[in-house]
């Protein structure tokens, strides 16, 4: 019998065994282990090998896999030329998005050169390709895309965008935020990934379609969405009074609801509570209380509860993060996640091609165009 959804909502479409998600209305794994332990005590350099490798690593194999990224963020001249030709204007997704498919032309997958040395490579490199263009265009700054000091990606990608050595608990933050973001199943960017790979298309192209997904608002860009939103309000009571009007009007607010967890985001705590840290050292620290009044009022009137994106928003502006780049951290993060999903479907596969329900006319006569009238 043939199921049809919209959306596809509901079908299971595939096996992995990467990650759970909204188990029981709750909960996300990676690799079985829970969400809550990992941005506790774990690393998103731990994260990402745990992901990309299968296992959570050793001390010295962790410390290894640090070095090999390091070493990964240096970007080809070629590459740094192309980032300085994209205008000033351009979206950063889109400059990700093309940083990513110039540097498949430059370091093309081969059999010398595989899937596993692409997915470190992105890894390390994404900041750089971001945020090298970010400061060329805005500082007229040609920066150096290797910078040894910071061992983490968090750290590299604060120092790169402030050009200083970034706060400590900012750059947890930061941290923990890629943790929670690096992985979700089959969501729309990385289904979209898994697509392209079921074709045997090449890594890069896999990556390039997964970005160009998450682009959208409706998956990457809600963040941004998010922060537009609570920069409306002033005080706790306007953003009340405000939210309850947009709701009158039926218009949609970004960062709730979710289409798998139904109770609540396992993530959203989290974020929060890092929000919340951040916030008390903020000059614009007014932002939280507004934040938690929208909460408050979106569960109120309509049962819908926060998802990462809301609290991420804030999180990401008091670490001084322009809004623009919201989304490009997010694929900075979900690059472990995909190249997760591109190896499982490659070990797997068989190309996805799904069938429509056709609901236009029925078969009828073609007529010469001399006799169309």
């Amino acid at each position: 019998m043939t199921v049809k959804t919209r959306g596809l909502e509901g079908i299971i479409v595939g096996d992995t065994a990467i990650s759970t998600v909204g188990k029981e209305g709750v909960g996300l794994t990676y690799r079985g282990y829970d969400i809550h332990d990992l941005a506790a005590h774990s690393t998103f350099e731990e994260v990402a090998y745990l992901l990309v490798y299968g296992e959570l690593p050793t001390l010295t194999q962790l410390q290894a896999y640090k070095d090999k990224l390091i070493k990964m963020r240096r970007l080809p001249n070629e590459l740094k030329l192309l980032l300085e030709t994209i205008p000033a204007s351009a979206h950063p997704m889109d400059v990700l998005r093309t940083g990513v498919s110039m540097l498949g032309t430059l370091e093309s997958e081969t059999a010398q050169y595989s899937g596993h040395q692409i997915a470190d490579r992105l890894i390390a490199c994404a900041a750089s390709i971001l945020l090298y263009w970010y400061q060329f265009h805005r500082n007229n700054v040609r920066m150096e895309t290797w910078n040894s000091e910071e061992k983490t990606i968090a750290g590299y990608f604060l120092h790169m965008l402030h050009d200083k050595k970034p706060d400590e608990e900012q750059r947890r933050a930061v941290d923990v935020s890629l943790i929670l973001y690096a992985e979700h199943e089959f969501n729309a960017s990385t289904f979209a990934a898994r697509v392209t790979t079921s074709t045997e298309s090449d890594f890069y192209s896999a990556i390039v379609s997964a970005i160009g997904t998450l682009r959208g608002p409706l998956h990457g860009g809600a963040n941004e969405e998010a922060m537009r939103l609570i920069t409306q309000f002033k005080t706790p009571e306007q953003a009340e009074a405000g939210v309850k009007e947009m709701l009158a009007k039926k218009a949609k607010i970004m960062g709730f609801g979710h289409r798998v967890y139904k109770i609540s985001d396992p993530r959203s705590d989290i974020i929060k509570a890092w929000s919340q840290k951040l916030s008390t050292h903020a000059r614009d620290g007014y932002l939280y209380a507004i934040s938690e009044r929208i909460e408050k009022v979106m569960w109120d009137e309509k049962k819908l509860f926060p998802n990462l994106d809301f609290y991420s928003a804030t999180t990401y502006h008091f670490c001084g993060i322009p809004t623009s780049l919201f989304t490009p951290l997010f694929v900075m993060a979900r690059l472990s996640g995909w190249s997760a999903h591109i190896f499982e479907q490659r070990a797997n596969n068989r190309l996805i091609r799904p069938e429509a329900t056709y609901i236009g006319p029925a078969p009828r006569p073609f007529i010469p165009i001399q006799e169309r009238g």
